[in-house]
């Protein structure tokens, strides 16, 4: 179980990496390739709308084994990837970035799927975090270690780095990751069955606004530590750093409340918490100090929420949408990432200063925080009762259990 999950965060290092190196990077790629930074924020939307096109491959792939979809998203990570280190111009960059962005949603589906079935009884929560462990990782040394590596060469070999390791992630993926049966085919109207229901929406829109919010301002993350925080250009790598410190801690911390409490409060929390770093950062970032410690505190938030409501949307898309519904979550969030990025990017435009942005943000992340706590309050009772009693096609099993006893493996009364 522990070398599967590590095989899969491996694959979701690679899509931290490739999706978040562009914030790091962003003022060297701009240059590079003789486009202002604001335009540049195109980078980073183009990205995020791939993964939401890349959503289809769970639409029409839902037959198909989870490991074998897994080996073929990797397999576009090494595409898309080497594809924008060798990219001419400011549009062959932004078409890579849209090819690199395709697995992503559609991977983070499916590897929460997995890493659920594979889990202990008790511990999905944490199983996840492991898996998205891997993303948070990317972003405490990947995406430092990307920035180090433009500045010292060029941008495009943070690019080729990824593509490199993505291929390493394939053939892990491919030795330890063990067969796992795909979830029942519902048919193909049948997946989106639990999105005629309010609480999933209220999941799902509470992830765009928060992510909105938050990438108002941690688009633009680079230019606002030396702009605002007063740090110089060579110690950006070392910050973000910090950050992705918070990071991997909010992902671990994320999945262990979860398990003992609920993925909606855990959320709603994670969101909350997020809420107020960003208008302490537009009032109190003026210091080296203060920036580096909001900026910890904020990433620390933005990944707490991770592994909570990705379970959260496998849980209400029970009966053949589990994995439509992981995938939601990161649709949402990289729709978030994108509309963020543009609003960071008009506010930047408009001739404000880079703390501006994260002001932008609040309001969005504010609701975000208001749906999350409506939906604890109103829905998630729901969710947790036995799929059994829920009149859940999809009993939650330990698939992974030996089989060669004759012995039916055990099932789970709540998830």
């Amino acid at each position: 179980m522990k070398r599967s999950l590590i095989a899969l965060a491996t694959g979701s290092f690679a899509l931290g990496f490739s999706e978040f190196v562009m914030m790091g990077i962003l003022p060297i790629a701009a240059a590079g390739l003789g486009v202002s930074v604001p335009d540049a924020g195109t980078f980073i939307s183009s990205y995020a709308l791939g993964v939401c096109a890349g959503t289809l491959f769970l639409v029409f792939g839902r037959r198909v084994p989870p490991k074998r979809l897994l080996l073929l998203f990797v397999a576009l990570m090494i595409v898309g990837n080497a594809a924008a280190a060798a990219a001419p111009s400011a549009e062959a960059l932004t078409a890579a970035r849209f090819v690199s962005g395709l697995p992503h949603g559609a991977f983070f589906g499916t590897a929460t799927i997995a890493a659920k079935k594979l889990a202990d009884p008790g511990h999905e929560g944490q199983a996840v975090s492991i898996m998205v462990l891997g993303q948070t990782m990317a972003n405490m040394l990947g995406v430092p270690g990307g920035t180090l590596l433009a500045g010292m060469m060029s941008w495009r070999a943070a690019f080729l780095f990824v593509a490199v390791w993505a291929v390493g992630s394939l053939l892990l993926v491919l030795r330890f990751v063990p067969r796992v049966d795909p979830i029942p085919d519902a048919g193909l109207a049948g997946q989106f069955r639990f999105l005629k229901k309010p609480g999933p929406w209220l999941v799902i829109g509470a992830v765009l606004l928060g992510n909105t919010g938050v990438f108002c301002w941690w688009s633009y993350v680079s230019p606002w530590l030396t702009d605002v925080g007063g740090f110089s250009a060579s110690q950006v790598p070392a910050l973000l750093v910090l950050a992705g410190l918070g990071m991997v801690i909010g992902s671990l911390a994320g999945g262990r409340v979860s398990d003992r409490t609920t993925p909606g409060k855990t959320s709603a929390i994670g969101q909350t918490v997020g809420c107020a770093m960003l208008a302490l950062i537009f009032l109190f970032s003026g210091t080296q100090a203060s920036s580096a410690a909001l900026m910890f505190a904020c990433a620390f938030g933005m990944f707490f929420v991770s592994s909570p409501q990705q379970l959260l949307m496998v849980n209400v898309g029970r009966g053949g949408g589990e994995m439509i519904g992981s995938a939601c979550v990161q649709v949402a969030y990289n729709l978030g990432n994108a509309f963020g990025a543009m609003i960071g990017q008009a506010v930047l435009n408009a001739g404000a200063g880079y703390a501006w942005p994260s002001l932008a943000g609040v309001p969005f992340s504010l609701m975000a925080a208001g749906l999350l706590v409506a939906f604890f309050l109103r829905f998630e009772k729901r969710y947790r009762v036995a799929p059994e009693r829920a009149g859940c096609a999809f009993p939650v099993q330990y698939e992974h259990a030996p089989q060669t006893t004759g012995h039916a493996a055990p099932s789970k009364g709540t998830s």
